[in-house]
């Protein structure tokens, strides 16, 4: 059936690459919990041959996933950061990559400790300042202009945005792939390809996942040439997800819509709480007014999503609240249905060099808030109940 005939996003979420099976009619796309495929003949075959290099099941999420980030193609990888390793191995020795200073500590960490030792170059700055990014970006006669710009938006865990038009038109004035990790908005509040990226970027084991039970990543492609690359990564490296995980993504994409409004709702609600609130001395959420790039958010998001980073001021503070809250669960990760408070200092970005996180303002006394989707006043009350102990 034609993907014209879906416009809305949910209606995309449900359909796109999951029309009934033909076989039998079945209306949820079948698991392929296989991993060959018989052939007619030597040479001859129904176009599925092995199952790392195809799978009906994945096949379909992929699909979902390039239609509801606006892409030609999508990619999908074991986790998250199987999913950047495959966008880095876009690049050859030599190469530079512009990258925010605000980044996931497990990003962080592939680059700092593994790509570099490939002659990488990484080039910090802050995405924030489009001028700086330019100068990165344009380089120097030692090394020329840079061949990939690597950005989050909204940060993790900082809630800092990069102005993804202006980006998009500097990566195509010095005809570097721009990458995006669009993680914490997710394809319902934000669309990067549709603003000047190249390559989107998610941690599907989060919002796309959305109930805790599955790791896995995923990579959305606008340009030809990128897709043709990364297919070959994909069946060449090898770091598929199972059928069963892409199964339970194709369930769970269904109900991303209702999710995410749920996860802006609750979390918009705390986040006015906490700024509020005197034992709090900084939020950091792009849905407040106070965020400094609060107008941004407006302009490229349609909702501010379900992160919210809090700062308590001490290492004790953040303990006493982490370990006092009673519906929130301390734990890694973030996206999930249920609420979740994490750590960064420790947890996320234990890896980041303490010098650096200060700079960055991931103190010990910083933690994140997932909001999940549970009702908001029984979250504000466990706020309040974890905020007295603090």
């Amino acid at each position: 059936m034609s993907n014209n005939l879906y416009s809305g996003f949910s209606t995309k979420a449900i359909h796109i690459g999951q029309e009934p099976d033909e076989l039998t009619g079945a209306v949820t796309v079948p698991l392929y919990q296989t991993s060959t495929y018989a052939q007619q003949g030597i040479g001859r075959h129904k176009g599925f041959e092995y199952a790392r290099t195809q799978n009906p099941t994945r096949f379909a999420w992929e699909e979902n996933l390039a239609a509801l980030e606006s892409g030609s193609a999508a990619f999908a990888f074991g986790s998250g950061l199987a999913a950047i390793d495959a966008v880095s191995k876009l690049l050859k020795a030599g190469d530079t990559v512009v990258c925010g200073d605000d980044m996931y500590g497990g990003t962080f960490r592939l680059f700092d400790k593994i790509l570099t030792r490939y002659n990488i170059n990484f080039e910090i700055v802050d995405m924030t300042d489009i001028a700086a990014v330019r100068n990165a970006v344009r380089g120097n006669s030692a090394r020329g202009a840079a061949a990939m710009i690597y950005a989050e938006t909204p940060t993790n865990p900082m809630m800092k945005l990069c102005d993804l038009r202006e980006i998009g038109a500097i990566s195509r004035e010095f005809e570097a792939i721009f990458a995006v990790d669009n993680t914490f908005a997710t394809p319902y509040f934000q669309r990067p390809l549709e603003m000047g990226a190249d390559i989107v970027i998610h941690s599907a084991t989060k919002y796309l996942g959305g109930h805790s039970d599955l790791v896995s990543g995923i990579v959305a492609v606008s340009r030809a040439d990128i897709a043709e690359k990364l297919r070959f990564i994909q069946n060449a490296a090898g770091a598929i997800p199972g059928p069963f995980d892409c199964w339970l993504l194709l369930r769970s994409v269904k109900t991303m819509a209702l999710r995410m409004e749920r996860h802006a709702e609750n979390a918009m609600r705390i986040a006015n709480y906490c700024a509020a609130h005197p034992k709090i001395h900084a939020v950091h959420y792009p849905g407040l007014k106070s965020h400094p790039q609060h107008e941004l958010a407006q302009r490229q998001m349609s909702g501010f999503g379900g992160m919210i980073s809090i700062e308590l001021g001490s290492l004790e503070a953040a303990m006493k609240f982490a370990e006092s809250v009673r519906v929130f669960t301390l734990g890694e990760s973030l996206g999930g249905v249920e609420s979740l408070v994490c750590h960064p200092a420790t947890m996320t970005h234990g890896s980041v060099p303490l010098e650096r996180r200060l700079h960055l303002g991931v103190t010990d006394g910083l933690v994140r808030l997932s909001c999940g989707i549970e009702d908001a006043d029984d979250l504000l009350a466990d706020m309040e109940h974890a905020l007295a102990a603090v």
